[in-house]
């Protein structure tokens, strides 16, 4: 799962990796998450960078902290990750692709015949 050879922080591997969890409904809303102590067994790393993730995401909004408890999930976690995920992490792929198309002076028609070829197959699997 953890990949650390990447250039990807691990905290944010880990926060992505939850961030999953949730959108597969593993998670739901007002759920308790894995601990920091927890995460660090799982993926054997230290619990200080298992405790960055957890914050990273106490800090957009999608978990919350119950002192004493741990952190748990918030209500509309789901929403925001789909928000998030779709103005940024797509947003940034598709800016690459458009550009990319560009340099190789393709047609925005045949920028969009690709795109749907692509999602014709995906749907096919």
């Amino acid at each position: 799962m953890l990949n650390t050879d990447g250039t990807k922080p691990i905290y944010v591997q880990i926060a992505e990796w939850i961030e999953t969890e949730i959108m597969k409904g593993h998670f739901e809303s007002d759920q308790k998450v894995y601990s920091q102590y927890q995460l660090a067994e799982m993926y054997t790393i230290n619990p200080a960078t298992a405790a960055k993730g957890l914050n990273l995401l106490a800090d957009e909004g999608i978990l919350f902290k119950k002192r004493g408890l741990g952190m748990f999930v918030s209500v509309n976690a789901k929403e925001m990750i789909i928000n998030k995920r779709k103005n940024q992490t797509l947003k940034r792929l598709v800016q690459e692709v458009v550009l990319e198309a560009a340099r190789l002076q393709m047609s925005e028609d045949e920028l969009i015949e690709m795109i749907k070829a692509v999602q014709n197959e995906e749907g096919e699997q």
